[in-house]
């Protein structure tokens, strides 16, 4: 009875999840642009905005990772919340520059920004190579979070295999049609959710089995006071300096993850994105509740290990709550994988239809068909390899932030200094990523207590500075309006937004 109760009220979920992600473009027609798809028409205002990189930063990861951290090493985990409001404090100055830029010369994502600046259409192709490599890692990780969450609060009458099918079609079923205005429709019914089981979790858990905080502090403090200190529990070495260097250049990375610039890039004005990076640090509180419930958790259900502790957080309330509560958490938490997972898909798709395929001249009239196209391509590729090859994408998620880092001096330098040139920024990002690969897959990650990322970014940065100044002179004879970000662009929101450049980056 627990099981059918459960998984009737996550599967009500599940469906309302695709009507109201199709409805999001009721009214607009089927016909719009690669624009209106990618990016929501430029037109989405603060409250959208928020939701939707909100519900980008709060994933799964959020109810398993998070509290699995917490169960495992305590302190540690607090770098999320560092490195994230450090990152929503960059994006109050770094949104509204990308968005200008991309509003003025019609571009539709981070490839399409490269390739303008540099005037070199390649480089998008590259750069989408190298952001796909890094984000395949966060679907399939979506796609396996979910299917964990799925199956342990349908106490196990749905298998793993077919709850990640589950992910897969669901996300694929609404992203398609809709694009990022679907994403942001269905945020907000997970924010609806989160909010409100996170809220109820963070009271009912302490009162319910330890007869409040004071109790439950207490015990932390007297039985477990590795968990509250660096370099936490059983950590291996994530000390003070690990966490200095890993906030640095994670709060460097989420502003120019692919992901994060299609939610810029998506706000009606700059304005939107400012008022969203005041308010965004505030749901960053509601990270504090797993990481606690993960602490609970070592009482209450104490040996889980490997996987399992990231179920810590399930384990407290899969026994304790009726089966309506058990499937409403569930539903929470699967969509906090979904509208992440759904920009994911989106970007690899927007980055591939525009920078790619639509780099290739017989196919650029239909960049929106071939966008989606490669959304669901890219969503079966992490399903398969979750069926067959887990491993495969789990090692390259190692590499995921610390590679996407190393495109910051390429592409916020490039902006702001017309002195970095194309061979600069290109031998920057080898040598930074290259290094990254190297230290994280020979084991070597923390190097000297530092994360590799800010060694990578730093070797990057060195490298591209030493070709600028001692390489070859390039002549770009474009003026600095077409090259810049100017701090004068578009101040009430006016400019281009069609699905085409201003002008061709190869001119």
């Amino acid at each position: 009875m627990n099981s059918a109760v459960a998984t009737a009220v996550f599967g009500g979920f599940m469906v309302l999840t695709v009507v109201l992600g199709l409805l999001a473009v009721r009214g607009r027609g089927a016909g719009g642009g690669l624009a209106e798809w990618s990016v929501g028409g430029r037109s989405l205002g603060t409250v959208f905005i928020w939701v939707l990189m909100a519900g980008e930063s709060y994933t799964s990861f959020s109810y398993l990772g998070a509290a699995g951290w917490g169960y495992n090493f305590g302190a540690p985990v607090l770098f999320v919340l560092a490195y994230m409001s450090c990152g929503y404090a960059l994006g109050y100055v770094v949104g509204p520059m990308l968005w200008a830029y991309a509003r003025r010369h019609g571009l539709v994502g981070i490839t399409d920004i490269v390739a303008h600046r540099y005037g070199r259409p390649w480089l998008g192709s590259a750069v989408a190579l190298l952001a796909t490599v890094c984000l395949l890692p966060y679907i399939q990780l979506q796609i396996t979070g979910m299917g964990v969450v799925v199956s342990t609060i349908s106490y196990g009458a749905i298998s793993l295999d077919w709850a990640y099918f589950l992910g897969f079609a669901v996300t694929t079923g609404f992203v398609v049609v809709s694009g990022l205005r679907g994403s942001a429709w269905v945020s907000v019914l997970k924010d609806v959710l989160v909010i409100g089981t996170l809220g109820f979790l963070v009271v009912y858990v302490p009162l319910h089995y330890f007869d409040g905080y004071g109790p439950l502090l207490d015990r932390i403090v007297a039985e477990k006071p590795q968990w509250l200190t660096f370099p936490g529990h059983a950590s291996g070495g994530l000390g003070q300096l690990w966490f200095a260097t890993t906030t640095l250049v994670n709060s460097l990375t989420v502003v120019v993850f692919p992901t994060t610039v299609a939610g810029y890039l998506g706000a009606r004005d700059a304005e939107a994105l400012r008022r969203n990076a005041i308010y965004l640090p505030f749901y960053n509180v509601l990270l504090f509740v797993p990481m606690l419930l993960g602490l609970a958790a070592l009482f209450v259900v104490p040996g889980l290990t490997g996987a399992d502790s990231n179920l810590a957080l399930f384990k407290l309330v899969v026994d304790s709550l009726p089966a309506w509560a058990v499937g409403l958490i569930g539903a929470a938490a699967a969509l906090s994988s979904i509208v992440p997972m759904a920009v994911f898909m989106l970007v690899i798709g927007t980055m591939w239809g525009r920078s790619v395929l639509g780099a290739i001249p017989r196919l650029a009239a239909r960049q929106k068909l071939w966008s989606q196209l490669v959304v669901v391509a890219a969503g079966a590729v992490a399903l398969l390899l979750t069926y067959t090859a887990p491993d495969t994408l789990v090692r390259l998620s190692l590499i995921s932030y610390e590679g996407m880092a190393q495109l910051v001096p390429m592409l916020l330098v490039g902006l702001v200094w017309r002195r970095l040139t194309l061979h600069a920024a290109v031998s920057g990002l080898v040598a930074g990523f290259a290094l990254v690969c190297v230290l994280v897959f020979t084991g070597h990650d923390p190097v000297w207590g530092m994360n590799a990322g800010i060694v990578g970014l730093a070797v990057n940065t060195a490298v591209a500075l030493a070709v600028t100044w001692l390489g070859p002179r390039e002549c770009d004879e474009r003026p600095d309006a077409e090259v810049l970000a100017l701090d004068d662009e578009f101040p009430h929101g006016g400019g281009p937004v069609g699905d085409a450049p201003v002008s061709s980056p190869a001119s």
